[in-house]
């Protein structure tokens, strides 16, 4: 199922997250992170943090309808999307500190994409992907490096920050792996290892990005927290169109690209 083209003033936020940034962004490491895992026949996987439930989706491709694929996300919106475009998964609501998990119920899979930057308690998440993850089985997280490393997105944030202050943004917050391998570690995760992977990224349009990333600065930051909903988006719109030259520096052809990198760690149970 593919959702609707949406005009951005007319969908919600995971409705333009799953049109405009599944596709070039996200599914793109999905298939990197699944092949780094190695899937087999009969494999049970657990999407953790799932989101539109990309990685999910592409397990489920792989193994077969008969899978045994589960979502796990504390964003219903989120969910109703994933729910909407696979509705075959198991897509459950819960959060990543306290997973809504049958008694005894175990995975021979476990990823978390881009989510474990953004858990209040990053050390009970990793306890309970232990705890989800069979004996043997395979862990991947993916973290997002420092956004110093990726000029595209830094140079982003500093116009941003030219109207809000300076901003610390979640999404980079772990982007240093030896932190990311050590709670993996003291959680008692086996053959913990991690590399940086960098990839070019390419957006058809980089407009729906470039609006999207605004938003989620306006609202990481202190200054848009305190906000009215018409200041905010008044604010977004400022900078929105303020980014339009760092948006035309990484034009290619009639879309844009850029330098993208990301941390995976890996484990066994």
């Amino acid at each position: 199922m593919t959702l609707p083209s949406y005009a951005m003033n007319q969908a919600t936020f995971p409705e333009m997250y799953e049109r405009w940034l599944v596709r070039p962004l996200f599914r793109p490491w999905a298939d990197m992170t699944l092949e780094e895992v190695r899937l087999f026949q009969g494999d049970r996987v657990l999407d953790i943090a799932c989101g539109t439930g990309i990685v999910a989706r592409v397990a489920r491709e792989r193994l077969g309808e008969a899978a045994c694929v589960v979502g796990i996300d504390v964003n219903p919106d989120m969910l109703a999307v994933a729910r909407a475009v696979a509705p075959d998964i198991d897509w459950r609501e819960g959060n990543a500190s306290a997973l809504p998990l049958h008694d005894g119920e175990q995975f021979d899979i476990v990823v978390c994409q881009q989510g474990l930057q953004f858990f209040p308690d990053k050390a009970a998440a990793a306890s309970q992907m232990r705890q989800a993850l069979a004996k043997g089985g395979r862990l991947a997280v993916t973290t997002w490096r420092s956004d110093d490393e990726v000029p595209f997105f830094r140079a982003l944030r500093r116009v941003a920050e030219r109207h809000l202050g300076p901003i610390k943004d979640m999404r980079h917050s772990l982007g240093d792996a030896a932190p990311l391998e050590a709670l993996l570690r003291g959680t008692g995760f086996h053959d913990v290892r991690s590399r940086a992977m960098s990839r070019t990224i390419g957006f058809e349009d980089g407009r729906p990005l470039l609006r999207l990333n605004t938003m989620a600065l306006v609202g990481m930051s202190s200054a848009g927290k305190a906000m009215g909903d018409q200041e905010r988006k008044r604010i977004v719109e400022d900078i929105v169109s303020e980014s339009a030259p760092v948006l035309q520096s990484y034009t290619e052809g009639s879309g844009i690209a850029f330098e993208l990198s990301t941390n995976l760690a890996t484990a066994t149970g």
